[in-house]
């Protein structure tokens, strides 16, 4: 049975009434401070009427039906900051006690902040305890024409203790290799270990996967996460839980959760997306 417990609140007074050293393993994918508000637009398709005017909104559907499509409101949040690293770091400090002395911590950043915050943690925990700094790539979206496209995220792994840690390395995934011909049959058959650059899409806008929240991250990054730096049975700890990915990523493979976020929108997707684990939610 998953032990799951979904909690709504601000992160920082609920990290602080949590029991010490509980969790192995805890992933935090803060706002990124892109000084704009995050949303994502949602539609709803309508049946046109006879005799109603055509718009750029209309969609063929089945059976040769057509359909006009309306924007409708979706939950949103302002991602701007003054101080980043006010804002964030005590939060990171309040996460560092709840995580076991074997304990990872990943912290999911982009380009605007993550050196700050890098430099931020190696003060706070020592550069001893940094082991990773993992680049996931993705290839969809806009192109700038004035500039080289930003096309990855950046995510920080630190340990508690330098010496012991979680790190399951036959728990990995395997990935083609790109030069096939260049390896024996046997090993492109296998296929190879990862590296710390992640080639992974974005969460496909039509996928199953897709919860329609604005910064859901995809399950193939949760999911390596939990499985090479957790064991069946630990608890996960997502302070910034979002769309809950960390959660269903967990409970996959055996693992129980503990996401917190404040969001009455993340609070209901998750309520749906871990209902096959009955987690347990409050306030």
């Amino acid at each position: 049975m998953i032990t799951g417990r979904v909690i709504q609140g601000d992160n920082l007074e609920v990290l602080a009434r949590l029991p010490p050293a509980f969790a192995r393993l805890a992933y935090l994918d803060p706002p990124f401070n892109t000084g704009r508000v995050q949303a994502r637009r949602r539609f709803r398709a309508r049946s046109r009427r006879e005799g109603e005017g055509e718009g750029e909104g209309d969609r063929g559907g089945f059976r040769g039906l057509r359909y006009r499509v309306e924007p409708v409101e979706s939950g949103a949040f302002d991602d701007d900051f003054d101080d980043y690293l006010a804002f964030l770091l005590p939060r990171i400090e309040a996460t560092v006690r709840c995580l076991t002395p074997d304990g990872s911590l990943f912290v999911h950043l982009d380009v605007r902040e993550v050196h700050y915050v890098k430099v931020a943690l190696d003060r706070m925990l020592g550069r001893d305890r940094f082991l990773n700094e993992i680049v996931w790539a993705y290839d969809f979206g806009g192109r700038s024409r004035s500039r080289w496209p930003a096309k990855h995220d950046t995510i920080l792994w630190y340990v508690l203790d330098p010496r012991r840690y979680v790190f399951e390395r036959e728990a990995m995934d395997r990935i083609p290799y790109m030069a096939p011909g260049l390896v024996s049959k046997e090993k492109a058959a296998r296929g190879k270990t990862p590296t710390d650059v992640w080639w992974q899409t974005i969460v496909p806008t039509n996928g199953k996967e897709k919860t329609g929240y604005p910064t859901q991250k995809p399950m193939a990054v949760l999911e390596r996460i939990v499985k090479v730096h957790s064991r069946a049975g630990d608890i996960v700890l997502d302070p910034f839980a979002g769309s809950g990915t960390t959660g269903e990523a967990a409970a996959r493979h055996g693992r129980g959760f503990l996401l917190v976020d404040q969001g009455d929108e993340a609070i209901a997707v998750m309520r749906r997306r871990l209902a096959p684990w009955q987690p347990v939610v409050e306030r």
